[in-house]
């Protein structure tokens, strides 16, 4: 088996295409470690992302609906979001959790790190469980965000989770391991 060093590929030439505050895009010139050159490979640079499987005290799990145009549906998903420069991922997801939901407080852990995308992408998506948080605000949704959110039994949301209502990969991902888990 080949070392991951032997894998790498050769960055010749780097290009930016495209710049703005949530995504960049480069076109990059590389060289393959069987000497072929890919002079037209592109990667996404999105900002960290951060979701949150929130259970209340009471035991259910937060929930949001929202329309994503992109894919032209409305999605069930996990509380997320993107941490902001000078934030650490855990900081982005307390702050996303307070300002879709209204919820705080709790105690948290880091399920896992998932790369959204690692063929077209360079972010990282850290997922965390937030149990015992409890309503203490309102929603501070930014003028773009259109959201509904909604409380569901555990029971629920894993019965949701094998109908595959779940249809981002980044929300399945750690309710998989959450569910897989003696808990």
């Amino acid at each position: 088996m080949r070392t991951d060093q032997e894998m790498k590929w050769e960055v010749l030439k780097t290009e930016q295409l495209f710049s703005h505050p949530w995504l960049n895009v480069t076109r990059e010139h590389v060289r393959l470690p069987n000497g072929t050159v890919y002079d037209d490979y592109y990667t996404l640079h999105y900002p960290t992302f951060a979701n949150i499987i929130a259970i209340t005290k009471e035991g259910k799990i937060i929930l949001e609906r929202q329309y994503r145009h992109a894919m032209g549906i409305v999605s069930t998903e996990l509380v997320a979001g993107c941490v902001e420069k000078g934030e650490t991922p855990l900081e982005g997801a307390q702050r996303e959790l307070l300002e879709e939901t209204g919820y705080t407080g709790g105690k948290w852990t880091e399920l896992m790190v998932i790369a959204p995308n690692s063929g077209a992408a360079d972010n990282l998506c850290y997922c965390f469980l937030a149990e015992g948080v409890e309503k203490t605000s309102g929603t501070h949704l930014d003028r773009t965000e259109d959201l509904e959110v909604f409380l569901k039994s555990k029971e629920e949301v894993f019965e949701m989770l094998k109908r595959g209502d779940f249809m981002q990969a980044m929300m399945v991902a750690p309710l998989w391991k959450y569910f897989s888990e003696d808990r």
